[in-house]
């Protein structure tokens, strides 16, 4: 898969995708990052660390977030992007779920779409991905956590979305899924879904986990967001070993630490 200028080799290694919030409520650093300098500087250490791509997102998507316009997210998100495709030779992906935004974002210099609405919110998304030819990101999602059966439940959405991804002419090779941990489900829900991720290797397109401190890893070891490292470390092993090509996180040095010994040994058997 082609990102921006570089390949990823999506059938043979798990790349980091590093999360840049520049909003003032995201549950992990809002507000850290609103200020570009700020922003720049994290992006900086950030591709030290071994990130392969970065995710600017302009508006929280926590549970209970506002909604804030499209020409909101636009005035925080356009800047950002235009800076790290000046400064920095990393592809860039936009978190919005909005098509005015995407577009936009994409005029800047956006490599990516990342909708955490795969492309059910806006009825103009799946066009403005398709008529600019940059991939996309299509997360499960809908309105309220009610399942008949769950992970069948799952796979019927992302086939609405990707049926919407193909029907506007998004190529094969453009479409990245991601199940949505955190997503209109319960605690229950989130961890059943980490552990069946290989069930949705029957779509055959790469997978994206996003499990960065979120609240499934605050329940379970009872800790504050501050607290989630070596809780998420453990999700993005998981994600390695099941297939995941892309780890979205906050924390990278030890996500490309821990991608690094999962690979090692998942593909231990090469060794002669």
């Amino acid at each position: 898969m082609r990102i921006g200028n570089r390949d990823f080799d999506t059938e043979h290694h798990c790349y980091i995708m590093g999360i840049l919030n520049v909003t003032p409520d995201s549950f992990s650093d809002g507000g850290k990052f609103r200020n570009l300098d700020q922003a720049l500087f994290h992006v900086e250490k950030m591709i030290k660390e071994g990130a392969d791509i970065i995710d600017i997102g302009g508006e929280s998507t926590r549970p209970g977030y506002t909604e804030i316009s499209a020409e909101e997210e636009i005035g925080r998100v356009v800047p950002v992007v235009e800076n790290i495709k000046r400064r920095f030779d990393i592809p860039a992906s936009l978190d919005t779920y909005k098509s005015a935004v995407a577009k936009a974002g994409i005029s800047a210099g956006a490599d990516m779409i990342n909708d955490i609405w795969g492309l059910k919110y806006d009825t103009e998304m799946a066009k403005v991905i398709a008529e600019a030819g940059v991939p996309c990101c299509l997360m499960h999602n809908r309105s309220e956590a009610v399942y008949q059966s769950f992970i069948t439940d799952i796979i019927n959405d992302l086939r609405e979305s990707v049926s919407l991804a193909k029907e506007a002419g998004i190529a094969d090779e453009k479409i990245i899924l991601d199940p949505g941990v955190g997503f209109a489900k319960s605690y229950e829900h989130n961890l059943k879904i980490i552990a069946k991720l290989e069930q949705l290797e029957i779509f055959g397109y790469p997978l994206l986990l996003g499990c960065s401190r979120k609240s499934v890893i605050g329940l379970t070891l009872d800790l504050p967001v501050s607290e989630r490292v070596e809780g998420t470390l453990v999700t993005t092993v998981m994600g390695v070993l099941k297939g995941c090509s892309f780890v979205r996180v906050h924390d990278i040095k030890e996500n490309v630490r821990a991608v690094k010994m999962a690979e090692a040994i998942k593909y231990c058997d090469s060794i002669p």
